[in-house]
């Protein structure tokens, strides 16, 4: 008998169920017919056992219901987050594309000033590389001697020099920076126009050398270029006095120049299309094809 009512107690449940629930409708449409008003003990009880008994049967509904809908609105939600890391990729992509096109035209315009500043006709060049070397400090461009470029010819930016072209193929350049240690130009100090050489230490700084007599040289004053060497225009921006240092025999001033160009951001630069005599005998290049040729 234990086991067959053990057998028989889920469709029991079930008839109990169904049956509590068909007096409580029976109920419930009678009280209906007979008006308003509170159920007596009988009926009272047999409301409050259909109600949690209903429940128990609407729970597993309500929760595969519910967990449906939270499934669905979690794959919706995916959905509308994985479309708005899309936008704003692009959008990121977008902005990044904006902002180098503000580099660009602001290079154009330093172009177009640094073409009216000078009678020299200039040529704008991409840098594409940097000289490995720790003892030499260069940079290599993206045009050569097909484009007219020479050794011997002034680099410069809209900042101050850069240095010297030393040699050239058909379609590249190599440029020695103004901080290689084999650089050198005539300087003057902007404020007192006390004269000097400006020479590269192989690192992020210059040395300018000047003739003590009296000179006024203070940190912070501008150096530019004297245009005496016969290599650069006079007027280049070449850096800026960061500290003084006293010979120990009192016959020359050192100071310690902060370059008026950052070369380690280098980009783009102008090359000057000529160059002054004595570079034109220091580099012989008349066998170099002219341009268009």
């Amino acid at each position: 008998m234990r086991d067959l009512l053990l057998r028989l107690r889920v469709p029991l449940l079930f008839g109990v169920i169904l049956l509590v629930s068909l007096v409580s409708m029976h109920a419930d449409r009678r009280a209906r017919s007979a008006g308003p008003g509170e159920l007596g003990f009988a009926r009272g009880m047999v409301l409050d056992v259909a109600v949690p008994l209903q429940k128990m049967i609407a729970a597993p509904v309500d929760l595969v219901r519910d967990t449906w809908q939270q499934y669905v609105a979690l794959v919706d939600v995916q959905h509308e987050n994985d479309s708005l890391r899309a936008q704003l990729s692009a959008l990121r992509e977008e902005n990044l594309q904006y902002r180098e096109a503000l580099v660009a035209s602001g290079r154009l315009q330093r172009i177009v000033e640094m073409r009216d500043g000078f009678e020299t006709p200039m040529l704008p060049m991409e840098v594409v590389g940097q000289d490995i070397s720790p003892w030499f400090r260069s940079v290599l461009l993206d045009r050569g001697h097909a484009n007219g470029l020479r050794a011997g010819m002034p680099v410069i930016t809209d900042s101050g020099v850069v240095g010297l072209v030393t040699a050239t193929s058909e379609n590249a350049g190599r440029t020695m920076l103004l901080v290689d240690r084999q650089s050198a130009i005539d300087g003057i100090v902007q404020r007192s126009r006390v004269r000097g050489i400006v020479r590269g230490r192989g690192g992020d700084r210059l040395e300018f050398e000047f003739v003590v007599g009296g000179a006024d040289v203070a940190v912070g004053d501008e150096v530019i270029s004297s245009g005496l060497d016969g290599v650069y225009p006079k007027g280049l921006s070449v850096g800026r006095v960061e500290e003084l240092v006293a010979s120990p025999y009192g016959l020359t001033q050192h100071a310690i120049l902060e370059p008026a160009v950052d070369f380690g951001q280098l980009e783009q630069v102008f090359v000057m299309l000529w160059r002054a005599p004595t570079m034109e005998l220091l580099y012989d290049d008349a066998a170099a094809p002219a341009p268009g040729s």
